[in-house]
């Protein structure tokens, strides 16, 4: 499973509102540019473990411009914007976990798909992945 999200129907209004929420973040923006000519983070794994939001969307973006192999899961399932998880799938490509509301099993599969993504940088809200690895999951630190 290389993404699971409420519904890919919602995607347009997800890439309405990522693309609104980026016209307000403009240093992001120019950080995506250069990004996009330099690929700074190519080859880079990252497993994101945040609030799923269009803020977070447009960080996600810029990333990947960059050049990073991404893996998003949600921090706080109450905080996902279902939209916005289609749309990172569906129009830029970012393998996201995140469902609003999702249950304790699924929030703990989606961080469990963050870790088999075999991260070398770690972004995370809570420290719910960092937390899993040093538990549950020390084979991952040999990443």
């Amino acid at each position: 499973m290389d993404h699971h999200i409420k519904d890919a129907a919602l995607a347009e209004a997800g890439r309405a509102r990522i693309e609104w929420a980026d016209r307000d973040m403009p240093v992001l923006a120019a950080i995506r540019e250069r990004f996009e000519a330099e690929k700074p983070l190519e080859g880079v794994r990252i497993s994101a473990c945040l609030h799923v939001t269009t803020e977070t969307a447009n960080l996600m973006r810029t990333l990947a411009a960059g050049g990073a192999d991404i893996v998003l899961c949600a921090s706080n399932p109450l905080s996902t914007q279902d939209d916005v998880a289609a749309a990172l799938v569906a129009h830029y490509g970012i393998r996201t976990y995140a469902v609003r509301g999702e249950d304790t099993s699924t929030y703990y599969a989606h961080i469990d798909a963050a870790i088999d993504h075999r991260p070398q940088i770690t972004m995370d809200d809570g420290a719910d992945v960092v937390g899993r690895i040093h538990a549950d999951r020390r084979e991952a630190l040999e990443a």
